[in-house]
C-alpha cells in the first residue's frame, strides 16, 4: 500500500450554500453529515459563481481567466475567453500523474469547446487515467449526450438501458476505478475527481427519491429561510447578528402562491437530486473502507455555484438540440417538453425544467444573490474536509476565508508533489492559491486579498471588508465581520476604502486578463476598434 494519502474531491453542481443537512438543510444527507462530523467545515470558503469557470480554477489553482476559461466555453474571443484550458495552465491530474499517482475522473468536464471531435482539452489529454461522464454541461439525467469513456462517445449505453440513471453512473464509476485500482496498482496512490451533474437543471430524479420529500417544504420559502438560518446559527456557521436577508423582489410570498402543488415538486426533484448523490458518495465511501483505503484517504466536498435562478422559458431546450447537446425525444421516443411549465410536474424524462428564483433563494439562505453573480449567494460554497489520519477535531468549523485557488496548493502539500514552472516544454502561470493545511490544522493566516469577476460582476475581499458589484452597477462595500449578508452598503461611508479596494482590484484584473463586460458585449457585436483592443 502507497504511504502517499489517496485524494478524492467530489464536487456538485448548481447547489446552495445551506442545502445539506451539515449546512442548515431539509435535504437528507447522511453521508456528507458524517464527514462534516468527523472532518471540518469550512464556514467561508468560496467559487467563482459559475460552472465552467469553477472547474477551470479548481483544476488548475489559477484564476479562471488565466486557464482560458473566461465566461463559459464558449468562443468569446480573445485568449482568456476561448473556452478551453489553455497550455499556461496544468491539473492536478497532470501534476500528480508525474509523481507517480493514478488518476481518475467520473461525471462532468465541461471546460471544452469541442466535444464532438477528440482533442487535447479532453479529461485524457489533460492527465486523467480513465474517465467517465459527460464533457458539456447540462444533460438528461436518464439519456445524456456527450456521454464519454476516455475519448469514445458511449451514449448509446444510456439509451439502451431503462434504469440509466448518470447520478448514479457517477457513482458506479467512481466506485469501480478505486476497486480496480487497488488491485491493479496497490503500490501507487490514486487521485479521483468525482464530478456530479446533480443537481443542475433539468429536474429529473427517481421516484422513490421524489416520493421522500412530499411535505417536506409545505411550509414555503419564507418560513423555511428563517428556519434555515436558525440552524444554521445552532450550528456555528452564521453569526448571529446578521440579518437574513429580503425574500427576492421579484417572488411572491409563499402565502399568495397559487400554483403550489407545481411549486413544491420542483423543490421535491431538486432534493431527491441531491439526496440520490449523497446515496452515491455513501457507496464511494462504503468502496474505501472495504478496500482498506478509509484511514489514508483525504476527501473534499464542495459546490461549484450558488444556487441557480435561472428559469427555463418554453421551448429552453431548442437551441440545446441544434448544438447537438439536448434531445428533442426520450429513449423511448417521447416528445420532451422543455421549460417550466406548471400544467406539467418535473421529474420525469420527458420534462425539463428549473427549480426557479424562489427555491433557489432559500438555497442560498441567508444570502444575497445567485450563480452568475459574486455576491455570497452567487460564490460561498459548502466545504468539507474528512481525512482520519489526520484531523484531530472532527466536527469543527473553520472561519477563515478560503477560495477554489487553495484546492491545488492543498493537494500539492499533501501529495508532496511540486507545482512545476514549466510542462511538456511549456512555461507554465505561477500558481495562485495557497494551501489549506495550516487551516485544516486550526491555525490562521494573515488576510489576504480574494478576488472574482463573471460577465462584469465583481468583487474583492481583504480582511473584513468586501467591494463587490452586480454589472452594471455601481461598486457597494460591506463589512464581512458584522454584515456578511450583504445588507448595509457602506460605500457612502468609507470611499477611501472603495478606492483602495478598487486599486487592488483593478490591478488583479490587468494581470490576470480580465476583460471589461462592456469590451467584451462590444467584441461580440463586432466592432473594429474593440477587436483591435483586445487583440
Amino acid at each position: 500500500m502507497s504511504t502517499k494519502p489517496n485524494i478524492i474531491v467530489i464536487l456538485n453542481d448548481d447547489m446552495g450554500y445551506s442545502d445539506i443537512g451539515c449546512y442548515g438543510g431539509e435535504i437528507d444527507t447522511p453521508n456528507l453529515n458524517s464527514l462534516a462530523e468527523n472532518g471540518i467545515r469550512f464556514a467561508q470558503f468560496y467559487n467563482t459563481a459559475r460552472c465552467s469557470p469553477t472547474r477551470a480554477s479548481l483544476l488548475t489553482g489559477l484564476h479562471s481567466h488565466q486557464t482560458g476559461i473566461g465566461i463559459l466555453v464558449n468562443d468569446d474571443g480573445p485568449e482568456g475567453y476561448a473556452g478551453n484550458l489553455n497550455g499556461k495552465c496544468v491539473t492536478i491530474a497532470e501534476v500528480l500523474r508525474e509523481n507517480n499517482y493514478r488518476t481518475y475522473m467520473s461525471g462532468k468536464w465541461h471546460v471544452a469547446t469541442n466535444t464532438k471531435t477528440v482533442n487535447d482539452t479532453w479529461p485524457i489529454q489533460r492527465g486523467f487515467d480513465r474517465f467517465y461522464g459527460i464533457l458539456g454541461g447540462a444533460a438528461s439525467y436518464f439519456y445524456p449526450g456527450t456521454l464519454t469513456r476516455n475519448n469514445e462517445n458511449i451514449e448509446h449505453e444510456a439509451e439502451r438501458d431503462d434504469q440509466y440513471y448518470i447520478t448514479d453512473a457517477i457513482s458506479g464509476h467512481a466506485a469501480q476505478f478505486i476497486k480496480e485500482h487497488v488491485k491493479e496498482h496497490p503500490d501507487q496512490p490514486f487521485f479521483q475527481y468525482v464530478a456530479y451533474t446533480a443537481p443542475h437543471w433539468p429536474l429529473h430524479a427517481r421516484e422513490e427519491d421524489i416520493a421522500k420529500y412530499a411535505g417536506r417544504f409545505e411550509k414555503g420559502w419564507d418560513r423555511l429561510r428563517e428556519e434555515r438560518l436558525e440552524r444554521m446559527i445552532e450550528k456555528g456557521l452564521i453569526d448571529s447578528s446578521w440579518k437574513l436577508t429580503d425574500r427576492d423582489p421579484g417572488q411572491p410570498k409563499w402565502d399568495d402562491v397559487e400554483d403550489k402543488a407545481w411549486q413544491l415538486r420542483r423543490m421535491e426533484v431538486y432534493a431527491a437530486q441531491i439526496d440520490r448523490m449523497d446515496q452515491g458518495i455513501g457507496t464511494i465511501l462504503q468502496t474505501l473502507k472495504e478496500t482498506g483505503q478509509w484511514e489514508n484517504t483525504i476527501i473534499f466536498f464542495l459546490a461549484d455555484n450558488g444556487g441557480c435562478a435561472e428559469e427555463l422559458a418554453p421551448g429552453a431546450g431548442e437551441a440545446r438540440i441544434r448544438r447537438g447537446i439536448g434531445r428533442e425525444r426520450t429513449k423511448n421516443n417521447e416528445l420532451v417538453a422543455f421549460g417550466n411549465r406548471n400544467d406539467i410536474l418535473p421529474g420525469a424524462e420527458n420534462t425539463y425544467q428549473s427549480y426557479g428564483v424562489a427555491w433557489a433563494n432559500l438555497s442560498n439562505t441567508p444570502f444575497r444573490l445567485y450563480k452568475h453573480w459574486v455576491h455570497e449567494g452567487g460564490i460561498a460554497t459548502p466545504l468539507i474536509v474528512h481525512w482520519p489520519e489526520s484531523i484531530t477535531d472532527p466536527g469543527a468549523i473553520r472561519h477563515t476565508p478560503g477560495q477554489l485557488t487553495d484546492i491545488m496548493a492543498t493537494i500539492l502539500e499533501i501529495s508532496g508533489a511540486s507545482y512545476p514552472a514549466t510542462y511538456k516544454g511549456r512555461p507554465i502561470l505561477p500558481l495562485e492559491g495557497k494551501s489549506l493545511i495550516n487551516i485544516i490544522e486550526g491555525n490562521t493566516w494573515p488576510s489576504r486579498p480574494l478576488f472574482w469577476e463573471h460577465e462584469g460582476n465583481a468583487a474583492v475581499r481583504l480582511g473584513q471588508w468586501k467591494l463587490v458589484k452586480k454589472y452594471p452597477g455601481a461598486w457597494e462595500l460591506y463589512d464581512m465581520e458584522t454584515d456578511r449578508t450583504e445588507t448595509n452598503d457602506l460605500a457612502g461611508v468609507h470611499p477611501g476604502k472603495v478606492a483602495e479596494l478598487s486599486k487592488e482590484y483593478d490591478k488583479w484584473a490587468d494581470r490576470c486578463g480580465v476583460i471589461p463586460r462592456d469590451k467584451i458585449l462590444a467584441l461580440k457585436r463586432g466592432r473594429p476598434s474593440d477587436r483591435k483592443v483586445n487583440s
